[in-house]
């Protein structure tokens, strides 16, 4: 048998070395990755999902980041990540946007959420319409005694306007009418949760999958926000949680949002306090 010169061995070596770095070659080096960015209420979901399914699919590295859902937009829009996370649907002026950039965006819907009123639980006032909400919120009622609550000014807590859960509330509770400018603007929903239940006369608002002992949740015109109220749309303040992908996802993108919008994804949705597709 003819020997192979020691020079072509470690040229050969060297070969299969770069070939399984490179995405797609499949050797034993490959490792993908996709990069996640966008909604603080998506969030949980994908972060314990990627998690899960880097133990099943090891190969793939998945990054997870969380700064609000106009970031998550406009990482697809400029194409900056492979999927973004948002609490809205995006704005026409943003798929104009994307188009124009030659993509074309695809969104998947991954949970439902309620956004809840939450008070500290010293608070007596239990239930609130939408009207008292946004007449709170714009400034129209500034004490607690003129909803039922104590004779003390409201402390209001709303999230930043670059949060896809400011976009809904201000649609759907305050008709597009601007905050009151007193109001303490918020980074997460973390940070909305922490203000309120350290206040004794503060309101905010939060994603459902949010509330904790701390948090008293109001009711909204008599609805209470579980998961009958936000499938069958009775709670006023419900909505669609999104993962949006420039053009069909691929590989191991696609078997990431397949994994979250599967079984266990759902399984995972629901324990982080959201509401499960099915």
């Amino acid at each position: 048998m003819r020997k192979v010169p020691m020079l072509a061995v470690m040229a050969i070596l060297t070969a299969v070395c770069i070939l399984g770095a490179i995405p797609g070659h499949g050797g034993p080096w490959a490792q993908e990755r996709v990069s996640i960015t966008g909604s603080t209420t998506v969030l949980p979901i994908a972060q314990k999902a990627a998690e899960e399914f880097m133990k099943k699919r090891p190969e793939v590295r998945i990054s997870v980041a969380g700064s609000g859902s106009g970031d998550g937009i406009k990482a697809i829009i400029d194409g900056t990540a492979d999927i973004g996370n948002s609490s809205r649907d995006m704005k026409e002026k943003e798929l104009e946007a994307a188009k124009a950039k030659g993509a074309t965006v695809v969104r998947h819907v991954v949970a439902y959420d309620c956004i809840v009123p939450v008070v500290n639980p010293a608070n007596k006032v239990s239930d609130l319409t939408l009207e008292q909400l946004k007449d709170i919120y714009t400034g129209k009622i500034k004490r607690w005694k003129e909803v039922g609550g104590e004779d003390k000014p409201i402390v209001v807590i709303s999230r930043d306007s670059s949060s896809g859960t400011f976009e809904v509330w201000n649609h759907k509770v305050l008709k597009d009418e601007r905050v009151r400018p007193d109001a303490q603007l918020q980074a997460s929903n973390g940070a909305v949760a922490q203000a309120v239940a350290g206040n004794k006369y503060a309101i905010g608002y939060v994603g459902i999958g949010y509330l904790n002992p701390k948090l008293k949740p109001l009711r909204v015109g008599g609805k209470e926000a579980n998961a009958s109220t936000a499938r069958d749309g009775s709670y006023p303040i419900s909505r669609e949680l999104y993962m949006f992908t420039r053009g069909e996802p691929q590989g191991p993108v696609k078997a990431y949002l397949d994994f979250v919008k599967g079984p266990a994804g759902q399984q995972i949705a629901q324990q982080e306090g959201f509401v499960p597709l099915r």
